[in-house]
């Protein structure tokens, strides 16, 4: 269990991702939102549907080549304009996931300075659906650097998650980042489905390509829209486990911070939230509520009236992932200067993180092919249930341990809309929501709920959800240094927090 406590020690509290370095994060949801208010599918993510698959291309594609001489090739020397004294190994590169059509997921993997042999893996992807977990997750919210302002310098994240995990970014689907395909048509067949389906893929060959490894503890984290990758990975996971009676990746809990799960409980959520803190105005409130119905039973907003009272809110020039956080501004000559200033945190963290990526030696350290690297991507995206709660309640029943987080200033996958969301399972509480401190300061409200499972006699603790203060997406950014310690052997057996 020790790799399990270290594990959780890296739980940051989620607070405010960069409205200029996540803009593009915040429009690629916002436009998927809205795409999906008129739209009649009613398709969801169906878990047998994993098994229906079992005897197609997925298990082909799953068959693993030899990658052993490929590990060496992937290792990182060091990075263009990284600081002296880096003690810890970093390796990126390409596993491909489709022979055929030449389809391959770009990774980033950093590992732990200490101990890196006996600490969990950890798989963290970003949403969008269509952004990057190298540019974001890696460079801006939870990885070891930092682009500084000359857009060649890197400097340490001292709160980074790799001090207590070996943590890999993966830029996925195809089309984002470094990922890419051959065959063009690839990326009009994006969606939930091939994107759970690609990630296994890359799980079992790069396991392959790093065997020390294979039975390690491993956990999958991810925000935003990763609200339906993180579950829909972790479900793949456990049923090609089944199918095969073999345990393939042990996989051991998943974290979900600020999670897209439910699109109705998100938009009401979304409104509930702005509201309460001032940015929509009681009279916009009362026409959304008094028009729509968020407890639809297909799931979808057809009521023209409904559509209307939404789309004519405007929340004005605020940071959606932190509605107290200062704004990047942009100049007429170009430039940009963020509208005040947040001890630790960049507004405008987006534009030196581009143009390093960008930068042909930087790709090259990466062993990325030559491009132009973009943030998000807009990719057809073909499938994405309405509700992510089925297969969470599912994961619940496999007795997965759950963990989701959510800083209280985001607008976008709001505390509201994931309360909403977890009401929606309807499960018992096993220990109360009460305040948690550190360094006598009250920072996080967490709350266990449990699942009675039919072959358990008792409750089993599988579900645990935490609202971080003063936090948005990500508080690696304003609340760095905060993290969530755990006792040895406790999760799943033990105390989730200390007292």
């Amino acid at each position: 269990m020790k790799s399990i406590s270290c594990f959780c020690l890296l739980l940051i509290c989620l607070a405010a991702l960069q409205l200029h370095a996540n803009a593009s994060q915040e429009a690629q949801l916002r436009e998927f939102i809205s795409s999906r208010k008129n739209s009649d599918s009613t398709d969801t993510f169906k878990v047998r549907n994993i098994a229906d698959r079992f005897s197609g291309s997925l298990n082909a594609e799953s068959s693993v080549s030899d990658q052993s001489s490929m590990k060496a090739a992937d290792m990182i020397t060091a990075l263009p304009g990284q600081p002296e004294g880096v003690d810890f190994d970093q390796y990126g590169g390409y596993v491909t996931v489709d022979e055929e059509n030449g389809r391959a997921l770009f990774y980033y993997l950093v590992e732990s300075p200490s101990g890196a042999s006996d600490k969990p893996l950890v798989l963290w992807l970003n949403g969008g659906p269509g952004c990057s977990s190298l540019g974001y997750g890696a460079m801006q919210e939870l990885g070891p650097f930092r682009v500084t302002e000359d857009n060649k310098t890197l400097s340490r994240n001292m709160n980074a998650w790799n001090n207590v995990a070996n943590v890999i970014f993966l830029e996925s689907p195809a089309g984002v980042g470094f990922s890419y395909s051959n065959t063009s048509t690839d990326y009009d067949l994006s969606g939930d489905e091939r994107t759970a389906d690609d990630a296994y893929v890359f799980l079992v060959k790069w396991l392959e390509r790093f065997p020390e490894y294979n039975g390690r503890a491993f956990y999958i984290s991810g925000e935003s829209f990763a609200g339906h990758y993180v579950p829909e990975l972790a479900a793949t996971i456990l049923l090609h486990n089944a199918y095969n009676n073999r345990t393939i990746i042990n996989l051991q809990g998943i974290l979900v911070g600020n999670p897209y799960l439910d699109a109705n409980r998100n938009i009401m959520g979304a409104i509930n939230y702005y509201w309460t803190h001032a940015v929509m105005s009681d009279e916009v409130y009362a026409n959304i509520t008094k028009n729509c119905d968020f407890d639809s039973v297909d799931g979808t907003f057809t009521n023209a009236a409904c559509n209307g009272a939404v789309d004519g809110f405007s929340a004005g020039n605020i940071d959606g992932y932190n509605i107290y956080a200062p704004v990047c501004i942009d100049e007429p000559n170009g430039g940009y200067h963020p509208s005040g200033y947040l001890p630790g945190y960049d507004p405008c963290s987006d534009y030196p993180t581009h143009a390093y990526l960008n930068d042909p030696a930087v790709q090259m350290a990466f062993h990325a092919r030559m491009t132009k690297w973009t943030g998000c991507t807009n990719l057809n995206w073909k499938d994405a249930p309405m509700s992510m709660l089925p297969t969470i309640k599912w994961l619940i029943e496999s007795k997965l341990p759950i963990w989701i987080f959510s800083g209280d200033f985001d607008t976008v996958c709001s505390l509201p809309g994931t309360r909403y969301s977890i009401q929606d399972l309807g499960l018992s509480v096993t220990t109360p929501w009460r305040p948690w401190t550190a360094k006598e300061e009250v920072i996080k409200f967490p709350i266990v709920n449990a699942s009675v499972h039919p072959r358990s006699p008792s409750n089993w603790r599988v579900f645990t959800r935490m609202v971080a203060l003063a936090g948005g997406r990500l508080c690696s950014a304003v609340r760095g240094g905060i993290h969530i310690p755990l006792r040895e052997g406790s999760w799943p057996s033990g105390s989730i927090l200390p007292a």
